[in-house]
């Protein structure tokens, strides 16, 4: 068995199914999923590839392989305490869509673990499922497996389904790490889910059937693969090790949060969970923050802000004081960054937003640990094993804790809490904010029975200005007969001229008129092919059965179909310029702008921004006809079309051509002639996430302006500088050269006064009780003029302490403690308390912390009583 390590493993595990097995190799998707509301992060392998096993989405080879990053909190109160659970994993994977199945599969599988991993194939133990003799025959037969050691299982263990919808049998992959491991005699094949001898390593899942909502399962025409394999978990069984956190990469984690703490891991099992959590969550935090998540109380968000203060507070539990986990950051980053380049370009984003939280979340934890420990107290008073519900509301509402959280510190003193009542407190709050948004939220389609409703004709491509018949109308969710002038409603036709938001493209608006109303349309919305048209009548009043003209904002129309068609322009664009993996992963069209977002790894360059913005532009002047054509899915393919929106297509699809160079299935609305977007211009390119890229961009008369603002604006400059805007570079250049003369002029200066400032801070050096203490207040000192003052007096100064305060518009203390006074005097300690007179905290390490502090009037007393502090 080879002894590899994590990154070498992954790039094994790649390059044999990569480039040996002839897969697409596919780079980790983001952790937030692409145009997928099902889920909240990217829990599996497969998870971004669910068009592909569906056939909306087509790849060259119909097979990929890849090492995924995923989150998974289900199980987050077992982090730490077990070997094996963790927040954030990598899972290997191998995919066929309708290519090859099970034989493969199996081979491949069997042959990556003994032949390049090296596994002894007496060590290997399989399941399969009981009536799956296909999966059987392969490993027994094939293969060539013991019989004892291929186990039938039944449907709970080894058939993968959901309630409907693709599923299929799985056979599971086990390493027998010896009989060393056993709990007892009778631990001798895989099964018993506390032994650590039988280590599960590979699930294949052989999809090859369709159930139904009757419990009917149809074989699949092209059935799939799709295998998962734990990368943290095998490289646990090639290192031998213990647990997850032992691993190779968990090594400079772990030690960073030794040398934080002052604790050892495995001296002591309590100490160890708390170094397991910080470990764990710091990797997920990392990689989330990474992926465009931000710490809130909501969705992803409070997954984020949930690890962030869990881990906190484990750090509080080992005794670090102040803020340390972007200490922890660091390593995870520098740990990753082989396979994850992203994390390096991110680290300063990541670890902003990460300390962000760390401070809120500082200032009220004190608080709320010392609220929560008196209600403790008073409880095991009592002998009462429940805290009431509202006083966990209470610490969640104004402490900003958890109910988790105050859950895993009730269960440490075996104490419980009461959900139920803090659930009834959180649904009183919802209800209130509800009520007070009702004023102005509106209504929305969900309330609305579309039972019976004919279904709406769009005849608006070519058509802006049309007669239609009102069939239905709405007010408040309820349908009535008519609307008055004033009134907020809906209106249903049977047919209309105004295209419904979707597909990136925002809704048309305009007015629906007649000789007796007048309404103004300021949204309109579609389900079920029903043409919802949100209206606001102006003038008089609209009867259901009424004829009116549909008549749509033509210049807003015009304007939006510019920018969609430059859209396919620029996503063809970008394809030549950067490479045909680049997919669409998002856009937005309207009257004003184009944004679309796509998979790339990094900033584009100017050069390539030049580039594309020049093809987009070269297009539109040649003057290319822009035709729509109906044709069947499968005549759309030998096309060559691209499924742009990624909509779920049936038999006849639109096709959308602009000459030969541009070909993409779209429903949204377009120029007649690529001339007619006049000019495209991009106004930014930006990061949306990892591995995601966005651009910006403007077409016909906004281009123009925005071209003509920014000429304006040089010429502002030139003026500003004294010079015309030829001669602009030159002039920078100039006053460039004159400022780095007066920098050094200044640092002179600078350098000279500090020495006389260090002189006369050195005679208000006062000794007391044997330690020398200097106090010292400053106007606008910055941080690095404080720590050049402290470093300089402390080389010629022992056994001394050092308290600083430099007033601006606010107060920054610092406190140094000499290294040889730091086991009786703690800097973070110290400066908090000096800090909390003055409204404000902080905190940091025994030898150097620092704080904020905010009523400046209190500044005088907090420095008076340093000596009493110390």
């Amino acid at each position: 068995m080879k002894n590899l390590g994590m990154n070498e493993l992954r790039s094994k595990y790649l390059n044999f199914f990569g480039n040996e097995k002839g897969h697409t190799l596919l780079k980790s998707f983001p952790l937030i999923p692409i145009d997928d509301d099902s889920l909240l992060l990217i829990n599996a392998g497969m998870a971004p590839l669910k068009k592909y096993f569906t056939g909306e989405k087509k790849m060259k080879n119909n097979r990929a392989t890849s090492s995924q990053k995923c989150v998974r909190t289900a199980d987050i109160e077992r982090v730490g305490k077990t070997e094996r659970h963790g927040t954030f994993f990598e899972m290997l994977g191998n995919f066929s869509f309708g290519d090859y199945f099970k034989k493969e599969a199996i081979t491949w599988a069997y042959e990556f673990l003994t032949k390049e991993l090296e596994i002894s194939k007496d060590d290997i133990w399989v399941t399969v499922f009981k009536e799956d003799e296909e999966a059987y025959n392969i490993w027994h037969d094939e293969i060539g497996l013991d019989s004892e050691r291929i186990l039938r299982e039944g449907k709970e263990d080894n058939f993968w389904e959901l309630e409907v919808g693709p599923c299929g049998p799985c056979s599971e992959i086990f390493v027998d790490r010896g009989a060393g491991r056993a709990i007892d005699e009778n631990d001798n094949r895989p099964g018993n889910d506390d032994s650590d001898r039988f280590m599960e390593v590979w699930n294949l899942v052989f999809t090859q059937f369709n159930k139904d909502s009757q419990g009917n399962y149809t074989p699949l025409a092209h059935p799939n693969i799709d295998t998962g394999m734990g990368l943290e978990r095998i490289a646990m069984v090639l290192q031998d090790k213990d647990n997850i956190f032992e691993v190779d990469v968990m090594a400079a984690i772990i030690s960073e949060i030794e040398k934080l703490s002052n604790k050892k891991y495995k001296e002591s099992k309590k100490d160890d969970v708390s170094i397991r959590v910080i470990a764990d969550h710091a990797k997920a935090m990392t990689f989330l923050t990474c992926d465009g998540v931000l710490p809130s109380n909501e969705k992803r968000g409070y997954v984020l802000r949930r690890l962030i203060r869990r881990a906190y507070r484990h750090g509080k539990l080992l005794g670090i004081e102040g803020e340390f986990l972007t200490n922890i950051v660091d390593k995870v980053i520098d740990t990753y960054k082989v396979e994850y380049d992203e994390l390096d370009a991110n680290r300063e984003k990541i670890k902003s937003v990460i300390r962000d939280e760390e401070e809120r979340f500082q200032k009220t934890i004190d608080q709320g640990l010392e609220r929560l420990e008196s209600l403790i107290s008073k409880m095991e008073k009592i002998k009462n094993k429940v805290l009431d519900g509202k006083e966990a509301f209470k610490l969640y509402d104004t402490y900003g804790f958890p109910l988790d959280l105050t859950k895993e510190i009730l269960e440490e003193k075996n104490l419980d809490v009461d959900e139920k009542t803090f659930n009834d407190e959180m649904q009183i709050q919802k209800q209130t904010a509800r009520e007070a948004r009702k004023k102005d939220a509106g209504w929305s389609l969900d309330n609305i029975n579309t039972d019976g409703i004919a279904k709406t004709s769009f005849v608006g491509y070519d058509n802006l200005d049309i007669k239609a018949r009102i069939l239905n109308l709405f007010k408040e969710n309820s349908e009535v007969s008519s609307l008055s002038e004033g009134d907020n409603g809906i209106v249903i036709s049977d047919k209309t001229s105004f295209y419904a938001e979707g597909g990136g493209e925002v809704a048309d608006t305009g007015l629906i008129l007649s000789d007796s109303f007048k309404a103004r349309v300021i949204d309109v919305q579609k389900q079920k092919d029903i043409y919802f048209h949100y209206i606001e009548v102006v003038e008089g009043a609209v009867f259901v059965g009424d004829d009116a003209q549909f008549k749509v904002d033509r210049n807003k129309r015009l304007a939006i179909q510019r920018n969609h068609s430059a859209t396919h322009l620029l996503d063809q664009a970008l394809r030549d310029v950067l490479g045909e993996d680049v997919k669409q992963a998002g856009s937005l069209v309207d009257e004003n702008k184009l944004r679309f977002d796509f998979s790339h790894n990094r900033a584009l360059t100017k050069e390539e921004i030049d580039k594309v913005e020049e093809i987009v532009n070269r297009e539109i002047v040649k003057q290319e006809l822009v035709t729509k054509e109906i044709v069947d899915y499968k005549e759309s393919q030998k096309m060559g079309a691209i499924g742009l929106f990624e909509d779920k297509y049936k038999d006849k699809v639109r096709v959308v051509s602009m000459g030969d160079y541009s070909i993409e299935l779209c429903g949204g609305c377009h120029v007649n002639n690529t001339s007619d977007i006049l000019m495209f211009k991009i106004k930014q390119e930006s990061s949306v996430s990892a591995g995601v890229r966005r651009i910006e961009a403007l077409t016909g008369k906004k281009a123009f302006e925005y071209l003509n603002d920014r000429a304006n604006k040089l010429d502002q400059v030139a003026e500003r500088l004294n010079t015309n805007t030829n001669n602009i570079t030159n002039r920078i250049d100039s006053l460039e050269k004159e400022i780095e003369k007066l920098k050094s002029e200044n640092s002179r200066l600078k350098s000279t006064n500090s020495s006389d400032i260090v002189s006369e801070l050195k005679e208000d050096v006062k000794e007391i009780k044997g330690i020398n203490l200097l106090v010292k207040k400053f106007e606008n000192a910055s941080m690095d003029e404080l720590r050049d003052y402290e470093n300089r007096i402390k080389s010629s100064i022992d056994n001394l302490i050092i308290v600083f305060a430099s007033v601006s518009d606010k107060i920054v203390f610092t406190v140094s403690v000499d290294d040889k006074l730091t086991d009786k005097y703690n800097a973070g300690k110290i400066v908090r308390q000096i800090a909390q007179i003055t409204g404000g905290n902080g905190g940091g390490k025994k030898n150097f912390a620092q704080a904020g502090g905010k009523d400046i009037s209190k500044l005088k007393e907090a420095l008076e009583k340093v000596s009493e502090i110390i």
